[in-house]
This record gives C-alpha cells, structure tokens and sequence, in this order.
C-alpha cells in the first residue's frame, strides 16, 4: 500500500487528477495482513477454486473500473498488476485508453513456487495477456523485466521503474536521536532493519552476531515492522538471553519511519527476492546509513561496494564478516552512507521523480495515438 499512496501521492503533486479504484477492503486492512472475506475463502477453499474465483473477479472489477471510467471520462489509466486480473486489459481493449502496468514480480512464477498454484497454465496466460495488453509495462528493476520480455512484450514497451522514497526521507528533518533516547540506545552501534518480516530474511542470523564477545556489549538490533517471523525471533531472543540488546519497535506511523532509519548505524537486507526492488533499501540510501546487502543482480542495479558492503549470498558467514567489519569501522560506515545517499540522488529515485517518468510514458502514449496529451484525469 505505501506504494500506491506514494505514487498517487506523487502524481497529484504534480497537477493531475488520480481517481483510484480497487476493492474497498484494501483500505481497511493494516500492513500486511489479508483482506476479510478474500482471506477466509483463500483459506477454506481449495486452490483451484480459489483461482478461478480470482479470474472471476476480473468481471466485478472490470465493472466498477467501467463505471468509474463512464463517470471520469480519464486520460489514462495507471494499473498494478495482479494475477487473474483482467479488468484493465478489458478496458483498454474496449476503450483505446493509454495503459501503464507497474509490475513488481512476476506472480504466476512466485506463486507457483512459493504460494501453491492449482492451475499454473491459466495463471501463465492470463499474465502474458495482461502484459501484453500494456502500452508500456513498468518492471521495477531489470531482472524483472527479462522476465517481461520473456512473455513476449518487445523492448521499447518496458521502461525499469525502480521504487523509491518520499520527501519526509529527503527533508534533512528526520531525527534518529530521539528514537534512540526513547529506547535507550544513545551509547550503542545499531544495527536495523525495516520492513514486514519474513521467515527467509534470516534475522536469526543477527543474533549470533550479537553473542560474539569480541563486539561487545555495545552492540544493538532494533527491529521496526511486523510480519510472521517475528514470533519465533522472540521466542530465539529470550533462550538466547538477549532481551536488553535487542528491540522490537513494531509497526510505527508511517511519518515516524524515517526517524528509525535515521537511527540506525548499519542497515540490513539480508536476503532478497531476485527480482525485486525493496523499498527498505531506498529508506536506507535515502537516511545516508550504512547498508550491508547481497550482491545479487538487482541490488546491483543500484548500489555498487563503493556504496553498501555487498556480500556473496551464496558463501557460508559471508553476511555475518560484512556486518562485522562494518561494526568495527565507524569511518567506513559514514563513507558508504554518504555515497549510498548519493547514489540514490544521482538516480532520482524517488516516488517524485518516478511521476515525472510515468507522465513522460504517458505523453508519449497518447502522442502515438495522435491524442493531446492533456493530463487531466488518471484512473488507477
């Protein structure tokens, strides 16, 4: 969700009208978590009758985007793309309207490998149709979009569109004193990480780390978010006895999350999708902390070891040795801050800067089809 608010967010910024239209259940749910009724059935049913479900949604949702579209009478449309989601390819095959798809992973794949897939072949049509169907298709990183191409969309139609940050983590006004006041950490190195947290991220892996007594006890993890790892974290924090060196902050309001940041000595993203563009990592340059990251291809996209301690995924102890130098090297930990901030700047990665970019995709969309490109209504 922060995606979406911070691109519509964006977008409105900078003149143009945004009406967005999706299930009302999305805007009741907190981070994270399913929605009511969606959730219920996605548990009692089996999965192949869950999926077409999900197909058969397509029409429900094709319906209030039409009306919506009646209504507004829009420009554009601007879509993030779902599996067994149709509605926006419906309309723009009825209506010529000029279409962007932001897509963030390639679903049928990950459902396919993570989730359970009952019907893998469907699932995989439906999401070349649905790609297909774009006038430009927007990949967060270009990982991602190989996998575009690989569905049959030619080149010119994708435009990598990292995520990014907003102004409240580029306004020099975030604090991390008052977060470490709060939580007693005013003498410590922190360690942090942000963000909804999973089983895969290895956080396990911080806490050995901790119990080195060659770091000493001044060492800290403060962890800020929520998700279904954290329960056994706890549960490995109290056998281990390290209560009063690590803090779990929880959810925090979304204007508060810079400040967290901003509180960190070494950021960490331990384990990445391979595809994916982690919004953290943004935070994290944008905060100027040090950043301890794999080097995997798309975290490469955009930091280089000039401007994150990059370790090898695949080498036993590599996380732990990059975490460690840095712990030691305060100097080395404001460099690569400094030029992580930089980097991020230098590739205008921020939600500003991706609204600029997806309003240049849109002039040219419409331009294409001989339509002035007017702006004025943008339907998500």
């Amino acid at each position: 969700m922060v995606h979406i608010e911070e691109i519509v967010r964006a977008l409105r910024e900078l003149g143009h009208e945004v009406a967005v239209i999706g299930p009302p259940a999305t805007e009741r749910v907190s981070f994270g978590a399913d929605a009511g009724t969606v959730a219920a059935l996605k548990r009692s049913l089996p999965a192949a009758v869950y999926e077409w479900l999900e197909l058969a949604y397509s029409a429900l949702a094709f319906f209030r985007l039409w009306r919506a579209y009646r209504r507004l009478r829009p420009d554009v449309l601007y879509e993030r793309y779902n599996l067994f989601m149709l509605a926006g390819a419906w309309l723009k095959l009825l209506t010529g309207l000029p279409m962007l798809l932001e897509v963030n992973a390639p679903l049928a794949e990950e459902r396919r490998r993570f989730g359970g897939l009952a019907n893998a072949k469907l699932a995989a049509r439906t999401e070349r149709l649905t790609w297909q169907s774009a006038d430009f298709v927007l990949p967060v990183t270009s990982v991602l979009a190989g996998h575009v191409r690989r569905a049959g969309v030619a080149g010119k139609r994708i435009a990598v569109l990292q995520n990014g940050v907003g102004r409240e983590f580029l306004s020099g006004e975030a604090d991390g004193r008052c977060v470490r006041a709060r939580h007693g950490l005013e003498e410590r190195v922190v360690l942090g990480f942000a963000g909804f947290v999973r089983e895969w991220h290895g956080l396990e892996r911080v806490l050995d780390i901790l119990m080195d007594p060659s770091l000493g006890a001044r060492l800290h993890f403060l962890i800020v978010g929520a998700g279904p790892a954290i329960p056994p974290l706890k549960s490995r924090v109290a056998a281990a006895g390290l209560g009063g060196r690590v803090t779990f902050a929880g959810l925090v309001p979304r204007q508060d999350m810079a400040d967290f940041v901003a509180a960190f000595d070494i950021a960490l993203q331990p384990h990445v999708v391979p595809y994916a563009s982690p919004l953290k990592l943004f935070e994290y340059m944008a905060m100027g902390r040090a950043i301890v990251a794999p080097s995997t291809p798309n975290i490469r996209e955009v930091l280089s070891e000039r401007e994150a301690a990059l370790f090898d995924p695949e080498t036993p102890g590599a996380f732990r040795a990059a975490v460690e130098q840095l712990c030691r090297d305060p100097d080395r930990r404001a460099r690569l801050g400094a030029a992580a901030r930089d980097a991020l700047l230098r590739q205008g990665l921020t939600w500003a800067d991706n609204a600029r970019r997806i309003t240049a995709l849109f002039e040219q969309a419409l331009a294409a089809e001989g339509r002035s490109p007017a702006a004025a209504h943008l339907a998500d």
